[in-house]
């Protein structure tokens, strides 16, 4: 039998302890996960700053090296800056974040009173746009909270995930077993 995901008992069981102990980390360490975002793009755009040259220098023959080294020289320069200034770029983006949030919120709230005198609605209308701008003015303000909040639910997701990976491992591994044939199958099997 083939079963989509499973290659051996260790491997499911081994993923979970994995996911498990990414989610221990990011929970107790309560680090910035904007930061460790921002990191992951850096070496993301470094990665793909150091192919565009790889390629430049194979290809130089044909031309395209001045256009894939100077890709490869800006990716590589943005990717050093983002790595080494991890803390402002993550702040920044919280603070991109809390704008645009705070402004569709508030947009939302005065289209909203411009249309109720068109259709009757509540204030329960209201509830929404209001949360929107106030999560958006608090993480404006509070850039920091957004970073740690979401390692914080990221680590919690992660330990949960690796649960339930290691509760499908054993039942995967139970259901395999059972319809593994044991030798005494086999032997019958050879013997007709």
């Amino acid at each position: 039998m083939i079963t989509f995901g499973y290659s051996s008992r260790f491997s499911g069981p081994l993923r979970a302890l994995v996911f498990i102990a990414l989610g221990i980390m990011l929970v107790v360490t309560k680090a910035n996960a904007m930061e460790l975002v921002v990191k992951v793009v850096a070496a993301f755009i470094l990665a793909s700053g150091l192919v565009s040259f790889i390629l430049g220098y194979k290809k130089r023959q044909d031309g395209s090296m001045p256009l894939l080294g100077f890709n490869a020289l800006v990716n590589i320069v943005i990717a050093v800056l983002l790595f080494l200034f991890s803390g402002p770029a993550s702040r920044l983006i919280s603070y991109l974040i809390g704008m645009t949030l705070f402004g569709f919120g508030l947009f939302q709230i005065i289209v909203l009173f411009s249309a109720r005198r068109n259709f009757p609605g509540g204030w329960t209308m209201f509830i929404l746009p209001v949360m929107v701008a106030l999560a958006g003015a608090f993480i404006f303000f509070y850039p920091k909270v957004m970073g740690e909040s979401i390692g914080l639910v990221a680590g919690i997701a992660l330990m949960f995930y690796g649960l339930s990976e290691l509760i499908a491992s054993f039942r995967m591994s139970k259901v395999v077993e059972s319809e593994t044939p044991d030798e005494q199958e086999i032997d019958q099997i050879d013997e007709q």
